[in-house]
């Protein structure tokens, strides 16, 4: 698990192709690697790698088939920066918000615009994911832990703070770029647990998800 508060931007240094997916090297910048052993997780651009070798400057992971499909990682290069976050500890500060590191879709920057200080963005999310996102609720976008301020369907907007901005890669968020986006997981959790019995009911892809009729049921709604 993470927070969403990035550590550190890094690089890709190397990517050796293997029998169908990657094998990833991380220079890791300014992340402290002293506490960190084979087995551990990094979130990289928001997600979750495993650790497989360590090196004085960064380390290696394995990028599986699933990640490379679902993620911006398909477009990974060498020397493309990336931010970078270890796995939080029970002693660690949740400034952010919980985050698993399992991306749910890829977002695309609709556009970009200097808002006094701050950098105002707007993004859409895949049609499917819009139902968990809310006005002033959190988002994951390429692993920075964010605030939408407002949403229309499935386009929401942000504002980037200078600090944010300064300490991740903010900078290369520019209109056309597809971006990693993981929803609050209490939302995902809430949407299962509505379901009720019904969870175990096998469904096709047209009737997943939580009906009108069922948050009516549980008082969401007005009958």
């Amino acid at each position: 698990m993470f927070t969403g508060i990035i550590e550190a931007v890094g690089h890709v240094a190397q990517m050796d192709a293997r029998g169908g997916d990657v094998r990833l090297r991380v220079h890791s910048g300014k992340l402290d690697l002293s506490d960190v052993k084979l087995g551990d997780s990094i979130a990289t651009n928001g997600v979750c790698l495993t650790v497989v070798q360590l090196l004085g400057d960064g380390f290696w992971a394995d990028v599986s088939l699933e990640t490379l499909k679902r993620t911006s990682f398909k477009q990974l290069s060498v020397g493309v920066k990336v931010n970078l976050e270890k796995a939080l500890t029970p002693t660690t500060r949740l400034g952010g918000h919980i985050v698993s590191g399992h991306v749910d879709g890829l977002g695309k920057i609709l556009s970009r615009k200097e808002d006094a200080r701050s950098i105002q963005l707007q993004v859409e999310a895949p049609r499917e994911l819009a139902k968990y996102l809310s006005e002033k609720g959190s988002i994951c976008v390429d692993g920075v832990s964010l605030t939408i301020n407002q949403i229309n369907g499935a386009v929401f907007s942000l504002n980037i703070v200078p600090h944010t901005s300064g300490e991740t890669t903010v900078d290369l968020w520019r209109s056309g770029v597809e971006v990693n986006l993981e929803v609050d997981i209490i939302a995902r959790y809430l949407e299962r647990l509505l379901l009720g019995d019904k969870a175990a009911d096998p469904v096709s892809g047209s009737e997943q998800g939580v009906t009108l009729a069922q948050l009516a049921e549980h008082g969401f709604l007005n009958r």
